[in-house]
């Protein structure tokens, strides 16, 4: 499997959706009109003659025109997050020395009419009212309210759960290991809506906390939809979850919440918990009943809901497998939530600090027209317990 990259940090930071051709014209809209403004420097300190600006250049503006240039400049390179609060300032300071040059330089106005529909776009994506910047302050909160530091985990503490658990968790290097309460997750994969719909590249990181009555998720991944980039957001936190889907970053083409939403949610935190954060599966909230050797059945409480899937383990005491009766589809065309049979088989496990992980996996629908698979991914950095999160 195999996705175009996105823009995301490969340090496992925050995803953006910019796509490459538009990071290129950006960059090359403010490196040429960045060079321009040079010119006038060059002619207010006299290191060579240019002819094309007859009006005088005093030495105090020949110094708005190098900073106006110099911040064009390094606009262009900057993160689309970090790109619009420079480019501003430069497009204020070259419209400035633009003015006092008119007859000149009148003509930079026109680019700095595109510079300032970029700077523009930039702060409506990725200003303090975007997704992204919403989901920065909430997981940097996330982090904040966790404990310094976890227990870890014993052989004694297992001592009741299925021996498959148990080997699952001696497997996964949980024992003896802090028991996960967040963890963070950076993946790349592709998406689609059904069977026969194209496939959408995607890169996205999400931030857990798993202890508590009601544990939060925190998912933002960045995606190719018919051509333009969209930025996707899951948050699961206290009794709301939402799910917003925003083309270009600005125009929202999917606002999803409620009851329906609430459940599949807390299916996923299952999920998550199964394969980031198995400690979590001896917590109060989660009751474990064999099936056989190498099937357990997990019912788990979060708050309002309560559900159940069926973890299905290797010899090896590798989980591959997750099944659950109780995911909700959707929201479908018509606004509905569906419930539909859901699994992720897991494969290719790697160790990510001494803890083993699935670092592939999809997940799968099967409707009574048939299974198919809906995304795959592939686990690129994974964190247990982290301080902080990644710029």
């Amino acid at each position: 499997m195999r996705a175009r990259r996105l823009g995301l940090l490969p340090s496992g930071g925050t995803p953006e959706a910019t796509p490459d051709g538009m990071r290129w014209v950006t960059a090359g809209l403010f490196v040429v009109h960045g060079a321009i403004h040079l010119m006038g420097f060059v002619k207010a300190f006299g290191f060579a003659a240019m002819p094309q600006l007859t009006q005088p250049i005093s030495k105090a503006l020949g110094l708005v025109w190098l900073g106006a240039g110099a911040a064009f400049v390094v606009a262009a390179f900057l993160p689309w997050r970090l790109m619009w609060p420079v480019g501003l300032a430069a497009v204020v300071a070259s419209q400035l020395v633009i003015v006092t040059s008119w007859s000149d330089a009148k003509f930079g106005t026109v680019a700095n009419v595109f510079a300032l529909a970029l700077v523009g776009w930039a702060f409506v994506s990725a200003g303090p009212s975007s997704l992204r910047a919403q989901w920065e302050r909430e997981v940097d909160a996330m982090l904040a309210a966790a404990p310094a530091a976890a227990p870890v985990l014993t052989e004694a503490d297992a001592a009741g759960a299925p021996p498959i658990v148990q080997r699952f968790l001696r497997r996964a290097g949980a024992m003896g290991q802090p028991r996960v309460v967040t963890f963070r997750a950076t993946w790349r994969g592709r998406i689609r809506a059904e069977a026969n719909a194209p496939w959408m590249a995607i890169e996205g990181t999400q931030y857990n906390e798993v202890e508590g009555e009601r544990p939060g998720r925190l998912f933002l991944f960045a995606a190719v939809m018919k051509g333009l980039p969209a930025t996707v957001s899951h948050r699961f936190l206290g009794d709301e979850a939402t799910f917003r889907v925003r083309l270009l970053d600005v125009a929202q083409v999917v606002d999803a919440k409620g009851p329906e939403l609430r459940r599949a949610e807390t299916v996923t935190i299952l999920n998550d918990l199964c394969l980031f954060a198995p400690s979590g599966l001896l917590a109060p909230n989660v009751r474990l009943e064999a099936l056989d050797s190498l099937r357990v059945r997990a019912t788990y409480t979060r708050g309002l809901e309560t559900v159940s899937a069926d973890l299905v383990f290797s010899e090896a005491g590798e989980l591959v497998d997750f099944v659950s009766e109780d995911r909700l589809r959707g929201p479908l065309d018509d606004g509905r939530f569906e419930r539909t049979r859901w699994s992720t088989p897991l494969r290719d496990p790697r160790s990510f600090g001494g803890r083993l992980v699935a670092s592939r996996g999809e997940a799968r629908w099967h409707p009574p027209a048939g299974e198919f698979t809906y995304i795959e991914l592939e686990l690129l950095d994974f964190e247990a317990n982290p301080t902080a999160r990644r710029p």
